[in-house]
């Protein structure tokens, strides 16, 4: 990078890059497969904010090795982590049609905070009885943070490399992956909200809508990490 560049206009094309990255396809389909278990844009959006702090985290926390330690993600260990992340489109879609196939249903939870009642929905399993106690916001932050700590390790080797190789400064490096980050954020609980409407219209009223909606989610899901699988293999000439 010129050395006229000025630190605030790296970080605006961090916060952008941040933005658009969030629309990458195994990232939304990952996404989609979390957010069609859950009903309401605002608990669709919180999947999209956690999917982008675990994105983050991993990120800083490889930027600590690369920018810090002046290390480098050998390439082998790149494309494991890829072909982790393929696993893991697969898994999530096969889960959700499994999760489908054994007849999951709708269903709605009553709370209230002293005279505020409110409503929430999201999908429990066939053979998991609505009394049964468990606990929402950990099980449901647990899935996307994960997903997105995964993402965010296999994306780590360029961005890292890219940021070493344009910006001098190890603060101004830290910087902009944080503002990265916080653009990917931004940009996964917007995309994250879009994905949920569906969900969110079909509800109860439409179940076979519903249910078309969540097939369609997993069968992409494990489409994208199938197609992922054959890049990563062809690259390192397994199928070739």
């Amino acid at each position: 990078m010129a050395p006229t560049t000025s630190p605030l206009a790296v970080l605006g094309l961090g916060f952008v890059l941040g933005l658009r990255h969030a629309l990458d396809v195994d990232h939304l389909a990952a996404v989609s497969t979390i957010v069609s278990q859950r009903r309401g844009l605002w608990r669709s959006s919180l999947v999209g904010a956690v999917w982008g702090l675990g994105h983050t985290a991993s990120l800083l926390a490889a930027g600590v090795a690369v920018i810090a330690l002046h290390a480098e993600i050998p390439r082998g260990l790149s494309q494991a982590l890829e072909l982790g992340v393929a696993l893991m489109l697969i898994g999530l879609g096969l889960n959700l049609l499994r999760t489908i196939r054994r007849g999951a249903t709708l269903h709605v939870h009553a709370h209230e905070h002293g005279s505020h009642h409110h409503l929430h929905a999201h999908v429990h399993p066939a053979d998991r009885l609505a009394s049964e106690p468990h606990h929402h916001s950990v099980v449901g932050t647990r899935r996307p943070f994960l997903v997105g700590l995964v993402h965010g390790l296999a994306g780590s080797g360029a961005l890292m490399l890219a940021v070493l190789a344009t910006i001098p400064s190890p603060t101004v490096a830290f910087a902009y992956i944080a503002i990265f980050g916080i653009g990917s954020i931004g940009g996964m609980m917007m995309m994250s909200t879009l994905l949920g409407l569906p969900f969110a219209l079909a509800g109860e009223r439409f179940r076979t809508v519903d249910l078309a909606l969540r097939t369609a989610a997993g069968i992409g899901s494990i489409a994208v990490g199938l197609l992922l699988a054959w890049e990563i293999g062809t690259d390192v000439g397994f199928l070739a």
